[in-house]
């Protein structure tokens, strides 16, 4: 099993409650989706997966509200496809359909994060995990990425840096976070493509000491 630590720090950082239907409110701590997306903007591949195995978090949750421009609709994937096709396009005007709306953040986020790497069967034939690991490193090591890595939302950048320890939290006690999302799980169709459909599943990790052990807790997942 080929293992990295990597330190993230960022100004802000929105990690969305799915049951808060209109207004943002971030969770306490990044989910593990969050994380794996992170990880996927540096080096990403149909082929592997990211598993989260240990959260560090170094500072406390320090809340802020803001509020932001969004928009009320969006372009649905199926309306893409269908202009792909050649049916007529449809347009969304950010100027008719701009709403202002508020956003629970966090602020000056500090973490450290544990994770490893699986092949699954999306790999290609002479893909191995040596060579996975050794294009990974390379690219934590010189800061590389196709995509600003972000905390939740595209947003809030984050700078990542490759570590060989990492430091112990120095914060204390033992924290009930609730039931968060671990991740979204997509389904396949019968030509074995994946379509829009996911499915949310959930866990309830605790933080001890500052640590979040998310190997413990994602044993039992709640869809």
């Amino acid at each position: 099993m080929f293992g990295f630590r990597i330190r993230i720090r960022g100004e802000y950082a929105l990690f969305s409650r799915p049951e808060m239907k209109v207004e943002r409110v971030s969770y306490d701590v990044p989910t593990p989706s969050a994380l794996t997306g992170l990880i996927s903007s540096v080096f990403w591949h149909p082929g592997v997966q990211y598993i989260i195995d240990r959260i560090y978090v170094y500072r406390p949750p320090d809340f802020v509200n803001i509020r932001r421009n969004e928009l009320s609709e969006k372009v649905s994937p199926r309306t893409v496809m269908e202009e792909g096709a050649g049916d007529e396009a449809r347009a969304v005007y950010s100027s008719e359909l701009r709403t202002q709306r508020a956003s629970l953040l966090l602020k000056d986020v500090d973490y450290g994060v544990e994770f490893h790497f699986v092949l699954t069967k999306d790999a290609d034939a002479d893909m191995t995990e040596e060579k996975c690991y050794n294009m990974l490193l390379r690219r934590l090591r010189k800061g590389q990425y196709f995509r600003k890595p972000c905390l939740g939302c595209r947003e809030f950048p984050a700078d990542v840096t490759l570590v060989d320890e990492l430091p112990p939290s120095g914060l204390q006690g033992d924290v009930d976070l609730g039931f968060m999302l671990y991740d979204l799980q997509f389904k396949k169709n019968r030509a074995g493509d994946y379509t829009d459909c996911a499915e949310p599943r959930f866990y309830r990790p605790r933080m001890v000491d500052g640590v979040i052990d998310v190997r413990a807790y994602a044993k039992e997942l709640v869809c």
